[in-house]
């Protein structure tokens, strides 16, 4: 039965950040592909939705999803559920990370896809691992793992300690053009650190983690990115120091973007106060001077994206002293919510803000989504954004692990339509 929605969507707030579009337009989809946005449209027979005081924005495109597979390990989100809790939160891409299997072979590549397949909520979008078994010892196949449908390659924050290995990898990949994503971390550095290396740490006993680790790894990074020419993304961009790396690359002509999470958009390290492990993450919560400059570069585009960085897990992961909890936070219920919080606080300005969680990240990854294309499967989210709702009410991950699962926060999907097909509709 052919699924692919005919639907009328009329009178809703039309944003759409990569055309500049902002006007109340009627949005006409038939067989599942946009093809009219305009006023008036009439459409017999299709579906009705009424958008009045609604909003219209592509689909979300979220550069950094952990997941496993079922009975793999610690996590409790696997393909098939989150891809659900991606699609309740207006979610229509996202990128696995390469710890998913992880992701170093085709068969792992195809068991990720099909299990998103069969779900229907989400795209679920491999990343290859670029060593085999996230080692960092020797090259993984990355070729043949993009043509199995891999859109990058990566480590998922697994080091690759010799710089001569790194490199021939990053030569490897740039022979096929393919994109690296990295999460710049010097593994010495960081070791057995749990918390920011500041104040709060400081106060709490506990170990730290330099900001420095984070530049060592990032300024080594770009040169072997310069000498090879592999296009790059790197993810969870944490400190002022590495924006200021960044800003230098991208002024260079260096073909490189960036991203950060959500959550070290909107927590510093004040939040470990209690030891609430809940803000347990990795890279860690920084200072506030930090975490403003990560906002000033989401506005001025240094960052180029913000991401999910989620990353579900079990109640017995944050059940233990603060430096024994999993690092982690469940995000793809809270990303769209989080980033209306910021545009309602006045920190980011409403197109810049949605163009970082739709446009952005497709163009740093490469995938021809996060826009409202006309001739295209439609990829889009219809939401209610004033609506305050209480996050627990209505929470799909079963990684349950959030500092805000209990918070109230604007913004409620009403219908979500990934690749033509209704991937979630609210009650």
């Amino acid at each position: 039965m052919d699924t692919k929605a005919n639907l009328l969507i009329r009178k809703g707030r039309v944003i759409d950040p990569a055309s500049g579009r902002d006007d109340v337009a009627d949005l006409l989809v038939e067989e599942g592909r946009l093809v009219r946005v305009g006023a008036s449209l009439d459409a017999p027979g299709a579906e009705i939705m009424e958008a009045e005081g609604l909003w219209v924005i592509p689909g979300l495109v979220d550069s950094c999803v952990h997941l496993s597979l079922p009975g793999e390990g610690p996590w409790t989100g696997d393909v098939a559920s989150e891809c659900r809790a991606a699609a309740g939160g207006g979610i229509t891409h996202m990128a696995v990370q390469p710890d998913c299997g992880p992701v170093d072979s085709t068969a792992v590549v195809r068991l990720i896809r099909e299990q998103a397949g069969q779900a229907n909520f989400a795209r679920a979008l491999p990343v290859a691992a670029l060593t085999q078994g996230l080692a960092g010892e020797h090259l993984a196949e990355m070729q043949t793992l993009a043509q199995a449908g891999c859109i990058a390659v990566g480590q998922a924050g697994a080091s690759v300690a010799s710089s001569l290995t790194l490199k021939r990898c990053l030569e490897y990949a740039a022979t096929f053009d393919l994109l690296v994503l990295f999460r710049p971390e010097d593994a010495s550095l960081t070791a057995g650190g749990c918390a920011h290396d500041g104040a709060v740490a400081a106060r709490l006993g506990l170990p730290g983690i330099p900001a420095v680790a984070e530049s060592v790894a990032l300024s080594r990074d770009l040169l072997l990115v310069e000498a090879t020419g592999v296009r790059a993304h790197f993810q969870q961009i944490s400190s002022r120091h590495s924006l200021t790396l960044i800003r230098e690359a991208k002024r260079r002509g260096l073909p490189v973007t960036a991203d950060v999470s959500i959550h070290h958009l909107l927590l510093d390290e004040s939040a470990l106060e209690g030891f609430d492990s809940r803000c347990h993450v990795l890279p860690p919560l920084r200072t506030v001077e930090d975490r403003q400059a990560l906002l000033d570069a989401v506005a001025d585009g240094t960052l180029d994206a913000i991401c999910s960085k989620h990353q579900p897990l079990g109640s017995f992961s944050k059940a233990a002293p603060f430096p024994s909890t999993r690092p982690g936070i469940s995000g793809l219920d809270t990303l769209l919510p989080l980033v209306l919080k910021l545009v309602q606080d006045g920190a980011l300005p409403l197109h810049r803000a949605l163009d970082a969680v739709t446009s952005a990240p497709a163009r740093c990854l490469g995938i021809p989504a996060g826009q409202l294309e006309t001739g295209r499967m439609a990829n889009l989210a219809v939401v209610a954004p004033d609506e305050q709702r209480v996050m627990n009410e209505r929470w799909l991950s079963r990684g349950r692990n959030s500092p805000w699962l209990d918070a109230v926060l604007p913004g409620s999907v009403r219908r979500t339509l990934c690749n033509g097909e209704v991937s979630w509709l609210a009650e």
